[in-house]
């Protein structure tokens, strides 16, 4: 077995932080202080991006993309596969909902009007990204018994 790469290390860690960080948010929107919400929400947003591009697209494209759709039945292809999908979905849902619910950028006719459901929807998703991030960590670094 090789050694963990540090980046994959440092980025579980990271992920598991903002999901709890997203969590956090969520209560704040509770307590009503709105402002400290966006914020939150926002600065996670984007360090994921930042987390996407710089170590998890890179490993993606080298570990998975070649064996894709021929490797997809066995579960390290699979896995970050899933983990791929429902990420970006739930990466590109946040950062529209950074613009349509933060921002003047959009058309009013593509503005979020339903704040709750959508948040709520995206957080879900990411929830669902993060438990797929984390068995796609166990499947591709942790010793197989």
């Amino acid at each position: 077995m090789d050694t963990v790469p540090l980046h994959a290390v440092l980025t579980l860690i990271l992920e598991l932080v903002m999901g709890v960080g997203l969590l956090v948010g969520g209560l704040l929107a509770r307590l009503r202080r709105f402002r400290l919400h966006a914020w939150c929400q926002s600065v996670i947003v984007l360090v994921n991006l930042f987390a996407i591009v710089f170590s998890m697209m890179p490993a993606f494209r080298l570990q998975v993309i070649p064996m894709v759709p021929q490797k997809l039945g066995k579960s390290y292809y699979a896995l970050a596969t899933a983990h791929a999908v429902l990420g970006a979905v739930a990466e590109v849902a946040g950062l529209y909902i950074l613009l349509a619910a933060g921002t003047s950028v959009l058309p009013k006719t593509v503005r979020i009007t339903r704040y709750k459901l959508w948040m709520r929807t995206v957080l879900a998703l990411w929830w669902g990204a993060l438990l797929l991030g984390v068995a796609t960590y166990g499947r591709w670094y942790l010793p197989r018994r």
